[in-house]
């Protein structure tokens, strides 16, 4: 019996790991399938032009904007909000406040999101639709995501490290900054990888603060169309699968291109610490 048991959990395990792959795989053919005639240098370095034979160079830039921007914002907010709730905060009502506020916004639907930055950044600080406006908002949006894998790689760092270090002499910041952090930076950056993910992908925040203007953008005040607005609009206008899903091929790109580089930065800081 018990064997039949251990066959049986076995059996839907790889069962649920071939649904999801299968799943994976079936969007990325369909994607790949209908986009791949499209992509060409013209698509990808030229201007857009509403004819439909222009390319979507200002959509690239625009969307790496918002991710360096977003990122810089979010990510020195995140970590030290971890850090004080895992090496300073007491266990109290302020903690449980702090970690309520971080699963409800976790949980804000993104076009609640976009609402409140068109409102405060857009209209309160007179920021107008911007690449800043855009920005700002998705910051917000992925900071539970870096407070909550930062605060888990805190607490994944061996009581050893922290115990041996202060033994030694070092106080408690120093051993912070020179011990916990440094070792905790793999586990942070994952944090990273997944925020990144989500700004490149998201869409309602930004097409009600950033606007939809297909220009190259001046500057982080100008107006301007993410790679994810821009998929949206064209299917909604003109519905034209192709050349959104070309667009889709790009983000999959530009997503894999920042994990492959978050990684092989992560690597390095694993081998610096041992």
């Amino acid at each position: 019996m018990r064997k039949f048991k251990e066959v049986l959990l076995k059996s839907l395990l790889w069962i649920s790991a071939a649904i999801t792959v299968g799943i994976l795989i079936f969007i990325l053919g369909f994607i790949f399938l209908r986009g791949y005639k499209l992509i060409n240098i013209d698509f990808i370095t030229k201007n857009y032009s509403a004819s439909g034979d222009g390319g979507i160079l200002p959509m690239i830039i625009a969307t790496l904007y918002t991710v360096v921007i977003s990122i810089v914002v979010a990510t020195p907010i995140g970590i030290l909000a971890a850090i004080y709730l895992t090496e300073y905060a007491k266990q109290g009502k302020v903690v449980k406040i702090i970690r309520f506020a971080t699963e409800s916004l976790s949980g804000i639907p993104s076009i609640v999101y976009g609402l409140f930055g068109s409102i405060f950044f857009v209209v309160t600080l007179k920021l107008g639709y911007s690449i800043l406006a855009g920005s700002l908002t998705v910051a917000i949006i992925i900071l539970p995501v870096i407070i909550r894998t930062t605060e888990e790689a805190l607490k994944a760092v061996p009581p050893s490290y922290k115990e041996a270090s202060l033994g030694l002499g070092a106080t408690r910041f120093q051993t912070l900054y020179k011990v916990i952090v440094p070792s905790a930076i793999p586990g942070i950056l994952v944090g990273v990888i997944l925020s990144v993910g989500r700004v490149v992908g998201e869409s309602a925040a930004i097409l009600l603060t950033a606007g939809t203007v297909a220009k190259m953008p001046k500057g982080i005040m100008s107006s301007a169309r993410t790679l994810t607005v821009q998929s949206y609009l064209v299917t909604q206008e003109s519905g034209d699968i192709g050349q959104a899903t070309a667009v889709g091929i790009v983000l999959i790109v530009i997503i894999l291109i920042l994990n492959i580089l978050t990684k092989l930065i992560s690597k390095k800081f694993n081998k610096a610490n041992y």
